[in-house]
C-alpha cells in the first residue's frame, strides 16, 4: 500500500466516489433509453475518457505475454460486466431504487459462494451466518415488493441477476487484477462490455443513435459521474487505503441513493424495504469487517508460530 501523502484525508475521496455512485440509479432513472443502450454508452464512453491515459507501452507488453487462460479469464469478466449492466439497469424500470440498490449489496455474498465452488476456498461460521441473515433480508424486501406489484417482483429478480452477474465478473478478474494494472484491467473489459451490449442491441433491432439529447448527456454523465468519480476513484485509492475500506465505504451507496431518490425521484422508502436494507447492510458490514480480520489473525499466528 502506497504510504504517500494524499492531498485531502482519505475520507473525503471515499465520501466523493460513494456520492457518484450513487447518483448511477438517478441518472438512468432520469432516461427514456432502453437499458441495454444506457448500459453501452456508459461502458463505451468510459473507454473513450480512459484514451489519452493508457501506458500503451506496458499495455503491448502484458497482452502479448497473457495466457490463453487469462485471455480467457479477461473476455468473462468482460462479458459478465456487461450482462451487469443490462439486468441492473432494466431494473429500475421495474422496482424502486430502494429495492434495486440494497440488493446490490449482496454481492460480496455471491463472491464468496462463487469462491466456494471454483477456488474452494472457505468461509467461517460467521460468514456463513452473516450470508444467511443478509439472504433473509433480502427475502424479506422480495416479500414487501410482492405487495406493490408483481412487476416490482421481477425488477428484484433482474436486480439480483445483476448482482450475480457482477460477482461473476469480479471472481473471473481477482487474478487479472494483480497482473495488471487497474486503468488497463477496468479499460480492456468495458471494452469488452460495452461491445457485447452493442451486439445484443444490434441483434434486438435496438436503435443506437435514436434518442433525445437529454439521453446523450445522461449516457456522458453515467461514465463520468459514476464510473470515472467512483469505480476509478475507488480504484485509485486502493494504492492508500485497504480493499476491506473501499468495500465498507461502498455500501453507502444503496443509503445515498436512496435520500437522493427520495429528494430528486419523490421515492418514499416501505417498511419491508427498511427493516430488510437493515438486515442486508448490517450482516454484509459484519461479514465484511470479519474477513478482514481474518488475514489478521493468519499472520499473529504465523509470528507466534515463528517464535515459539
Amino acid at each position: 500500500m502506497n504510504k504517500s501523502i494524499l492531498p485531502l484525508p482519505p475520507p473525503v475521496f471515499l465520501l466523493i466516489g460513494v456520492l457518484a455512485v450513487s447518483f448511477s440509479s438517478i441518472l438512468i432513472k432520469w432516461s427514456d433509453a432502453p437499458a441495454s443502450i444506457l448500459g453501452m454508452y456508459r461502458l463505451l464512453f468510459t473507454v473513450l475518457l480512459f484514451l489519452p491515459f493508457l501506458p500503451w507501452r506496458k499495455m503491448k507488453i502484458l497482452f502479448k505475454n497473457s495466457t490463453v487462460k487469462e485471455w480467457l479469464m479477461l473476455a468473462v469478466s468482460g462479458v459478465f460486466l456487461g450482462l451487469h449492466f443490462l439486468f441492473w439497469m432494466e431494473s429500475f424500470s421495474h422496482t424502486t431504487v430502494a429495492s434495486a440498490m440494497i440488493l446490490t449489496a449482496l454481492e460480496p455474498v455471491f463472491v464468496v459462494i462463487g469462491a466456494y465452488f471454483l477456488f474452494k476456498e472457505k468461509t467461517s461460521k460467521v460468514g456463513i451466518i452473516s450470508i444467511l441473515i443478509a439472504v433473509s433480508g433480502s427475502v424479506i424486501i422480495a416479500s414487501g415488493d410482492i405487495g406493490l406489484s408483481k412487476t416490482a417482483l421481477y425488477g428484484d429478480l433482474l436486480s439480483i441477476l445483476g448482482t450475480v452477474a457482477v460477482s461473476v465478473h469480479m471472481l473471473a478478474g481477482q487474478e487479472l487484477c494483480r497482473k495488471m494494472p487497474s486503468i488497463i484491467y477496468s479499460f480492456a473489459v468495458f471494452l469488452i462490455g460495452g461491445l457485447v451490449l452493442f451486439v445484443y442491441n444490434v441483434w434486438t433491432h435496438i436503435s443506437l443513435t435514436q434518442y433525445e439529447s437529454k439521453d446523450w448527456w445522461i449516457f456522458l454523465l453515467l461514465a463520468l459521474i459514476p464510473n470515472i468519480f467512483g469505480h476509478a476513484l475507488f480504484n485509485w485509492l486502493l494504492n492508500y487505503v485497504g480493499a476491506t475500506t473501499i468495500s465498507m465505504a461502498i455500501l453507502g451507496e444503496p443509503i445515498g441513493a436512496i435520500i437522493l431518490a427520495y429528494f430528486l425521484l419523490g421515492e418514499m422508502t416501505t417498511v419491508s424495504q427498511l427493516v430488510g436494507g437493515m438486515i442486508v447492510m448490517i450482516s454484509v458490514m459484519i461479514f465484511l469487517k470479519y474477513k478482514a480480520e481474518e488475514p489478521e489473525k493468519v499472520i499473529a499466528l504465523q509470528e507466534k508460530s515463528n517464535t515459539s
